[in-house]
């Protein structure tokens, strides 16, 4: 009677074990064998983190193991267990693995197929075939799209975390980490004492200092000694948290009536302003989508403003960039001046903290919410309905977008909702916040999100011409090492071109992406299909990049890309490629690392071991 031996790991998830009973069912090619018990729940071993062995007899040959069937049924009440992986060894030896990383809820059956990736145009036999139709039937009932505000990307339907799929819910770890980080930034920032003041005028730059001062480290000691000076506000353009929004300036919009007089002061090569432009020395930062804006009026005792300004900035001969003529709002008039260094001091700080707080608006609402949260969201759900888990684009993309529609949902849920923290603390509560992001949609295009193109789009290309851009530099670096990464993937599962066209389920994936997630704008011009290993490739890298290095220079983050706990890949070439990718990154952090050495205002927002895996926080 042969005799096959089943191991099962459990995941080490708070409450990851369970008491339920659970049954097992092998499937093979010639037959399958009968619904085993594989412990009594009185003798059970499927506590936190077990790795447990089952021999299992059966009456005939089952051939090659093509799934493994697990079902949970309830002993006393159901509790959740999570499966990490099932290894089966066959009556010749033969290991064969089945990953699993999921949840197993009530009396929900979880069907695996073993760990090698293979895409829908190699599946051969029936039940192949018929698993992966079932297994996306299912995931579209689970997943589905909904439209939290018009015009915005679509997102899961899901009011609340707890209605969310078990699978992609934070686990207890990491709801306590939410809520005890939560508490501590709170606590840290002194954000109830001074909560009265964000919906009310500030008194004096120490009000600001003493909030500040609470990040005790030496940058944030530097900054908070030169925060009011020209080559602070400059720098942080090029590498502060919203390093997205300066430009090359080649030609003065006529909205900005800036002329050679006026800033010929600040001028530093003899050269008028109109050759300055043609050398390329002459930047811009515009936050035209501000325009019309309703401001937070949520308190009706206290008036709130914004500012749509445009700022004129200069590269001086230290190569430094330095502000020369700010304009608060979109349309030039007597009313509207244009502020310059040689204006009274707070004259021009106070220009200077209204260009810095739009910045604000635009980083959080546009550059982080939209551009990283929401999109990754997107790219998320549709995984989800169009990828089965055997897909090698499933397993690829899976530790990127993980606990994304868990931390979104968690955000619609308690801050950017109505009375949420975006109405207590922030300019563009109250609904500005969602208009930002409808106009924000309408410039919001596919080629954006491909890193090296919106550099060169911006004219910030050149390291000749602006050699301190370490966002530019660095971002340059981790994109060419995930795109060798993706590129390595790519080229193990898709021989050719034709291959990339007749695989029906990433055709799905892409589409569903551009004609739900994206609902279809003819602006944004996500592609719906794709037709070359080469575009494959970059839309991938597009993925794995916005949801990791972009989101973690304009954020922070805590698990590292390159780090693959979960091992949904088997097979060794894969493995390969995973390794060569985790060197590749460990050069860029010893580049990142010796540049860093000795300066004062380090940065280090695109080294690989500060980038997190996913949008998680």
């Amino acid at each position: 009677m042969p005799n096959y031996t089943v191991t099962v790991a459990t995941g080490t998830q708070w409450f990851a074990g369970t008491d339920d009973y659970i049954y097992i069912t092998l499937v093979g090619s010639e037959s399958c064998s009968e619904r085993t018990l594989l412990d009594k729940p009185l003798y059970n071993d499927f506590e936190r983190g077990a790795v447990d062995s089952y021999d299992i007899s059966v009456g005939e040959d089952l051939g090659e193991i093509e799934l493994v069937k697990i079902e949970k049924k309830k002993y006393w009440v159901h509790d959740d267990w999570y499966c990490k992986y099932i290894t089966v060894k066959t009556p010749y030896g033969d290991y064969v693995e089945f990953p699993c990383f999921r949840w197993l809820v009530d009396d929900k059956e979880v069907i695996l197929r073993d760990g090698r990736a293979r895409l829908p145009q190699h599946a051969k036999t029936r039940v192949a075939k018929q698993h992966r139709r079932k297994e996306l039937e299912q995931r579209q009932k689970t997943y589905r799209w909904k439209e939290w505000h018009p015009g915005f990307p679509m997102s899961i339907d899901a009011k609340a975390h707890s209605e969310l799929p078990r699978d992609i819910q934070f686990d207890s770890e990491k709801g306590v980490d939410f809520v005890l980080n939560y508490s501590k930034a709170i606590e840290n920032l002194y954000v109830n004492q001074f909560m009265h003041m964000f919906q009310s005028s500030w008194g004096d730059f120490a009000d600001f200092e003493r909030i500040f001062m609470r990040i005790k480290n030496t940058i944030s000691e530097y900054v908070m000694e030169h925060w009011k000076e020209d080559f602070m506000f400059g720098y942080q353009f090029l590498n502060g948290c919203n390093p997205v929004v300066i430009r090359k300036c080649t030609e003065i919009p006529d909205k900005f009536p800036v002329t050679q007089k006026i800033v010929e002061d600040s001028l530093e090569r003899g050269l008028t302003l109109e050759e300055e432009l043609k050398e390329g020395n002459i930047f811009i930062a515009d936050y035209e989508l501000l325009d019309g804006v309703t401001p937070n009026s949520t308190d009706p005792c206290t008036l709130q403003y914004l500012a749509a300004p445009i700022c004129l900035l200069y590269k001086n001969i230290q190569n430094k960039i330095m502000p020369i003529a700010i304009q608060l709002l979109q349309k030039p008039g007597e009313d509207n001046p244009i502020f310059l260094p040689s204006d009274d001091e707070y004259d021009w700080l106070l220009a200077k903290i209204w260009v810095r707080s739009s910045d604000f608006h635009v980083h959080q609402t546009v550059t982080h919410l939209l551009r990283t949260h929401l999109i990754s969201e997107v790219f998320g759900i549709a995984l989800f309905r169009q990828l089965p888990a055997v897909h090698p684009v499933f397993k690829l993309l899976l530790p990127h977008i993980r606990f994304t529609i868990a931390i979104n949902t968690k955000a619609r849920e308690q801050l950017i909702c109505e009375c949420g923290l975006f109405d207590k603390a922030n300019g563009t509560g109250g609904g500005g916040h969602v208009e930002l992001v409808q106009k924000s949609m309408k410039t919001f295009t596919y080629r954006s999100l491909c890193f090296p193109e919106a550099i060169k789009a911006r004219g910030m290309d050149s390291k000749e011409e602006l050699p301190y851009y370490f966002y530019r530099d660095d971002g340059y670096s981790v994109w060419e090492a995930v795109t060798s990464f993706v590129t390595d993937v790519v080229d193990i599962y898709y021989d050719k071109d034709e291959t990339v066209q007749e695989d029906t389920e990433i055709q799905a994936f892409v589409k569903d992406v551009c004609s739900f997630g994206m609902q279809d704008f003819d602006y944004c011009e996500f592609p719906k299909s794709l037709q070359t290993k080469e575009q494959l490739v970059e839309y991938l890298t597009i993925v794995i990049f916005t949801a990791s290095a972009q989101h973690a220079a304009v954020n922070f983050g805590q698990l590292f890309l390159g780090m693959y706990p979960d091992e949904h890949f088997i097979e060794k070439p894969v493995k390969e490629a995973m390794a060569k990718f985790r060197k590749n990154l460990a050069e860029v952090v010893k580049v990142i690392k010796s540049r860093n050495e000795g300066k004062k205002l380090p940065y280090y927002y695109f080294s690989p071991d500060r980038i997190p895996n996913s949008v998680a926080v």
